[in-house]
């Protein structure tokens, strides 16, 4: 028999704090940073290379861009699309300036690569040179504000190699803290904190799984092409599905005397069945989305400031334990709120990253031409909430926000009547 105990609600409908046991007490995520940080020190130390030019790269990729952008013409538009297509991967990516510019500012690398989508979308679908010429000016100004902020930011210094390696994990990371810490929360007001273990173990296979994919991407694929970023776009999809899933059912529950009711009645078949499945998938779907990415960040941030190892490490372990500490910030804070608003704001908070993972999700599709990019410049580009000006983005949004409401609420409507 297990020596975990479960803690079920108190009379006032709080929940009691639960010791849980060890694994409970440890917390799934801190395990899955210690693992990480092993295997990052054992893989991407070796890989560290000379740095690049970015500048040099910028040129290149700018004069080449306004040699494709000066002879299109409407009717050869595919054609043009193709040809900044392949400065997307041969240029900007195969050089290692959007690597480095995801390590130094991920929502500027989103920029450019939106700016890009809508470049390849105007020029296949034939618009006028003036528009396409506009939208390219736009794309190639801010890959040389890029190139410059990078060149300029210091990459000989210890400090600023600390700072931007701190910076790396604590955004990585902070988006999975957040769907981790609020499954764990969950399973504990649920009174199920024993049942923890499935997500620790989510969350160190989806370490696993970062680091193999970002092994597989930067030898067999070099790091590059459409196969990563359909992968990147496919992975990102997924987790939206399940956190809009994951969200649906918590906020079924919100409700205090159905929370009362699902205690007595339904504790043990949540804790061991299909919903234990999609909570602790949602889990490894987090860690997964970032894991690979950081990786190859790291990667290139040890290629970009030789001799400064230490500085590295060191601001990744400080990150790593901040990290941990907004974990059990979550975990504490989420202990002392009522059930009702504790439930809501949890299914809130996952169901925001549901919809802002489907935009970041089609933007990634839409970089590996998988998926078309029809402009929409009424809408503005906010990477931060996944947020771009193009039809096919804004309708995956539009999908996770209003058709899924109704749909996930009539769900859980039958499976509250069939139990």
């Amino acid at each position: 028999m297990s020596s975990h105990r479960r803690c079920g609600p108190a009379a006032d409908g709080t929940s009691r704090h639960c010791g849980g046991g060890r694994a409970a007490r440890r917390g799934p995520f801190l395990s899955g940073a210690l693992v990480l940080v092993l295997a990052l020190l054992a893989w991407a130390v070796p890989a560290a290379a000379d740095a690049i030019d970015h500048r040099a790269v910028a040129r290149t990729l700018t004069a080449a861009g306004d040699a494709i952008v000066a002879a299109y013409r409407p009717e050869d538009g595919a054609l043009t699309g193709d040809a900044i297509s392949d400065l997307y991967f041969g240029v900007f990516e195969e050089s290692g300036l959007e690597a480095d510019l995801g390590a130094f500012d991920p929502s500027l690398k989103t920029t450019i690569e939106s700016h890009f989508a809508s470049v390849i979308a105007l020029a296949t679908r034939g618009a006028a040179p003036a528009e396409l010429h506009r939208a390219w000016q736009d794309l190639s100004t801010e890959v040389r504000t890029a190139a410059d902020r990078l060149a300029e930011r210091g990459s000989g210094s210890g400090t600023g190699a600390f700072l931007q390696s701190l910076l790396i994990l604590l955004r990585e990371g902070f988006e999975a803290i957040l769907v981790v810490g609020a499954l764990t929360a969950y399973l504990r007001r649920l009174g199920a904190a024993d049942s923890l273990r499935p997500i620790g173990w989510a969350v160190v296979a989806a370490v696993a799984a970062s680091l193999l994919t970002a092994v597989v991407l930067a030898t067999l694929l070099d790091a590059s092409g459409a196969a990563r970023e359909g992968l990147e776009g496919v992975t990102v999809l997924v987790a939206a599905a399940v956190l809009a899933y994951v969200s649906h059912w918590l906020f079924a529950r919100r409700d205090a005397e159905r929370w009362k009711t699902y205690i007595k009645d339904q504790i043990g078949r949540a804790v061991s069945g299909g919903e234990m499945a999609s909570v602790a998938f949602a889990a490894f779907l987090a860690v997964y989305r970032e894991g690979a990415e950081t990786v190859l960040f790291y990667q290139a941030l040890l290629s970009s400031s030789p001799g400064q190892t230490m500085p590295i490490v060191a601001g990744f372990a400080v990150a790593a334990v901040g990290l941990v500490a907004i974990y059990w910030t979550m975990r504490t804070a989420s202990m002392r709120l009522p059930l009702g608003p504790f439930f809501t704001a949890t299914a809130l908070l996952l169901y925001a990253l549901a919809v802002v993972f489907a935009g970041q999700g089609v933007l990634e599709l839409q970089e590996a031409r998988w998926v078309g990019a029809t402009p929409l410049p009424v809408i503005p580009r906010l990477p931060a909430l996944g947020l771009f000006p193009t039809v096919e983005t804004v309708a995956a949004q539009a999908v996770v926000l209003l058709a899924l409401i109704p749909l996930g609420t009539a769900w859980m409507a039958g499976r509250r009547k069939a139990t």
